[in-house]
């Protein structure tokens, strides 16, 4: 029974008390009474504030630099662009593992991919792994969620199994395919509205590819329909978390025809690749070079570079859509009278290569356009508004910034850094240094990839175990990651340094529970 049952049946069970205890010569001599029903005051923070609703948006493979006015002049993101003026935008925000599951499971529970035990695709969370999601339902928070959650294997038609991870509301859609009958409730709208999805072009035409369907029967909408319903509902039940995981702009290219139209390949940049560039680095860029996902995707190596652009112009139109359905759901907010008392953020689970350095989709590697994604904050009145802050943040960051921010106190396991200093704008550092893991993420590559990464403000250093080689880039000097120094004489130091910082967050990263009771 979910609170407004419960509170329904409460007041229903009162008012026939009250009505059996008096009988009818005694209601008939008496004047009527007006009865006054006590409605429950919203959870309190344990400071005594009120605790903060959350709008937690989250588009999936979504890369940093895709954002209208911060860092894209070729893209049409108004809403997103708006939002950061009135947010906090953390320019150099990373995520712990470039590929979906390891992701979503460490920025949900404040933890690194290691430690949650989810490290790949096909792993399952561990059973007694906390959510931020549960721990805030404990608090009282009314939970949602729409869209993509992908904590278990969803392989070939395989539910997503779930812990208690705190979701009250579970609209679950994990991709825009019909894999799961009767279970992708997205799916399942369709076909009651008797909309069928097209067929996409055969071959290379399908790659990128312009849907003549309707925007508003898109996943990405229907996430957005979901949201809106639910914000709507929560309106006398505060606080309430929604999360709203936008299949968009994951690949297959295929947003709708309205949206692709407003792009053109010849007016895209190509992508980031030097001829030759990847001849001193690690073989599973060279095999994804010529086919992305081990071999299995799209290949750089096949494809002209009109088609590397039209690709891009396809990933911004949906991108272009998620901004649209943005703007539906803040608007959604202000209309409810939530939106002051509202934490609104906007991130992704990981990037996309998009092309750059031969490559597309994502992998065992660490460039910039896989592991560094948008993070838009917004809190009115507790947040510094326009605030942009170059400052490194993990995405391992959030859970306890969100505990924080509910006035709650932050569990031991949680291994991440609060963030409320940098959004208050009370401080402009917060990390040294972000690390990122690849414990064979997807099962694709003979030897299995076992890499690590560290990044400074200067250095990027990535250590692959099984080939006893790496990548080191001087990112002020080579910002976009095109010359690997691994092997340079000049850079020995530099790689020996960034080696240490490595090893210390290595150990650093290390579970800390179960806590320590007492000295022996």
């Amino acid at each position: 029974m979910n609170r407004r049952d419960l509170l329904k049946s409460s007041l229903l069970t009162a008012g026939a008390l009250a009505t059996t205890s008096a009988g009818a010569a005694d209601l008939a001599q008496k004047p009527a009474r007006q009865e006054k029903h006590i409605w429950p005051h919203p959870p309190a923070e344990v400071n005594g504030g009120r605790m903060p609703n959350i709008l937690w948006i989250c588009p999936d493979m979504q890369r940093f630099d895709t954002i209208e006015g911060l860092n894209n002049s070729h893209i049409h993101t108004p809403n997103l662009k708006k939002l950061m003026a009135e947010s906090v935008t953390l320019t150099h925000t990373y995520v712990q593992n470039p590929v979906c599951s390891p992701s979503r499971a460490s920025f949900l529970t404040g933890r690194y991919p290691h430690t949650t035990g989810l490290r790949a695709l096909g792993q399952r969370i561990r059973p007694d792994e906390r959510l931020v999601t549960k721990m805030l339902s404990d608090a009282g928070y009314a939970c949602g969620l729409s869209g993509k959650l992908h904590l278990s294997p969803t392989f070939g038609g395989r539910l997503e199994d779930r812990i208690d991870d705190g979701y009250s509301v579970f609209k679950w859609s994990h991709d825009i395919s019909n894999t799961w009958p009767g279970q992708n409730m997205w799916r399942t709208w369709l076909s009651e509205l008797g909309v069928k999805i097209p067929e996409p072009p055969k071959g290379l035409h399908g790659r990128a590819w312009g849907m003549p369907l309707d925007p508003k029967y898109t996943q990405t909408a229907w996430c957005s329909d979901m949201a809106i319903e639910f914000l709507r509902g929560q309106r006398q039940f505060n606080p309430w978390l929604m999360s709203v995981n936008i299949y968009q702009p994951h690949a297959p290219y295929w947003p709708t025809a309205d949206y692709l139209n407003h792009y053109h390949p010849e007016d895209i940049p190509s992508p980031n690749y030097h001829e030759g560039e990847l001849d001193n680095k690690p073989v599973y860029q060279q095999i994804d070079h010529k086919g992305a996902s081990g071999g299995h995707g799209v290949s750089f190596t096949k494809t002209s570079d009109y088609d590397h652009r039209k690709i891009k112009a396809a990933y911004y139109a949906m991108i272009e859509q998620v901004d649209t359905e943005v703007g539906r759901m803040l608007d959604a907010l202000e209309e409810s009278g939530q939106a002051d008392n509202t934490i609104v953020i906007f991130m992704s689970d990981h990037g996309e290569m998009l092309g750059d350095h031969g490559i597309f989709l994502k992998g065992p590697y660490f460039y910039e356009g896989a592991i560094r994604v948008p993070m838009i904050i917004r809190w009115p009145g507790k947040y510094k508004a326009g605030l942009r802050s170059d400052a490194l943040v993990e995405m391992v960051d959030l859970a306890p910034t969100l505990m924080e921010a509910a006035g709650l106190p932050i569990p031991v396991g949680v291994q991440g850094r609060s963030l409320t200093s940098l959004l208050t704008g009370h401080t402009t550092d917060h990390r040294d240094s972000i690390y990122c893991e690849y414990f064979d993420s997807l099962a694709l590559y003979n030897p299995p990839p076992m890499a690590t990464c560290v990044r400074t403000e200067q250095y990027k250093l990535v250590y692959y175990q099984k080939l006893s080689s790496g990548e080191l880039y001087d990112l002020k000097k080579d910002p976009s990651e095109t010359y690997n120094l691994w092997d340079s004489s000049s850079a020995t130091p530099a790689r020996e340094e960034m080696m240490h910082t490595l090893v210390s967050r290595m150990v650093d990263t290390v579970d800390p529970i179960p806590e320590r009771k007492c000295m022996w």
